[in-house]
């Protein structure tokens, strides 16, 4: 029997559509303009007459950001961040995750807790304690100063649980019975079953790796140690120009302060760009399970 749809039906996706390419084009609006801006010579960005499309095309601004040492510098501390960081919060994440997804028959002190983890997420020590902490522990200027405070990501510990909760319990007691124990269970069994989960989880600690400024600001203390986002931030909203040196007159005439923070901006978004629409596909199956238990 064939379905037919009514008007109003017809007339909600459409709405919904073109509701929804609407906000798309509004989100995406700043980053053409800021690649726009990128493409453009130092007059026409200066003059405010670039919108969504380059004028008087040039590569200048990119050649000047490939040549900046100290942008290289600070994206190679982001890349050892990421390459630190993440691999640390997934596993603490699997740790917590797989012991709080059982039952209290299986784990006693499984509401305790669940109730430490809650306490952290409502209530928090403070800038000026985490900073003492991280100070008298002498992580100041050094990468595990990045990693450390933001080891444990309660928030993923929640989604994970939820998503093991969600697996087949009768899995688990079939490898128990083959004489497997709890890591083995873990890491052959709930690890290959929660891929979606898992990635998902990474894309989001990369990102909150990626984008971090404000924990570069209080602990590096020497600009040599920022990450990419902290330098950026310095440079473009702060403007020390300090931190830019123009090498020559052909810099001085072809690029602007304007285009140049452009150009910057964008080489800082493209790994993130990048990676994404590898990782899109794992984002519905892999939040909407981890938020209700199955």
């Amino acid at each position: 029997m064939q379905y037919k749809e009514s008007f109003g039906r017809k007339f909600f996706l459409f709405f919904n559509y073109t509701f929804i390419i609407a906000v798309a084009l509004l989100c995406l609006f700043p980053v053409i303009n800021i690649l726009a801006i990128s493409f453009s010579s130092a007059a026409a960005s200066e003059a405010g007459i670039v919108k969504l499309w380059p004028v008087d095309f040039t590569l200048q601004a990119y050649r000047f950001v490939i040549n900046e040492h100290k942008f290289y510098t600070s994206f190679f501390v982001t890349i050892k961040r990421l390459g630190i960081g993440v691999p640390v919060n997934m596993l603490l994440t699997l740790l917590a995750a797989y012991p709080i997804s059982k039952s209290n028959k299986v784990f006693k002190f499984k509401q305790a807790y669940v109730w430490y983890f809650m306490v952290t997420i409502l209530f928090g020590g403070g800038l000026i304690p985490t900073y003492l902490v991280v100070r008298y522990l002498g992580l100041i200027d050094k990468i595990w100063a990045l990693i450390i405070p933001s080891a444990v990501p309660v928030f993923n510990i929640i989604l994970l649980q939820n998503f093991f909760k969600a697996l087949p319990q009768e899995i688990e007691d079939a490898a128990f019975m083959d004489g497997a124990g709890h890591w083995t269970a873990l890491f052959k069994i709930y690890l290959p079953l929660s891929k979606p989960a898992i990635a998902t989880l990474t894309l989001f600690c990369s990102v909150g790796h990626w984008n971090a400024w404000f924990d570069g600001m209080i602990y590096m203390n020497r600009a040599v140690n920022y990450p990419l986002q902290t330098y950026l931030q310095t440079v473009i909203v702060q403007r020390n120009i300090d931190l830019i040196t123009l090498r020559n007159i052909e810099d001085i005439m072809n690029v602007c302060e304007k285009n140049s923070r452009a150009a910057q901006i964008f080489v800082a978004m493209a790994p993130i760009l990048l990676i994404y629409p590898f990782v899109q596909k794992f984002f519905s199956k892999g939040i909407i399970y981890g938020s209700v238990k199955g």
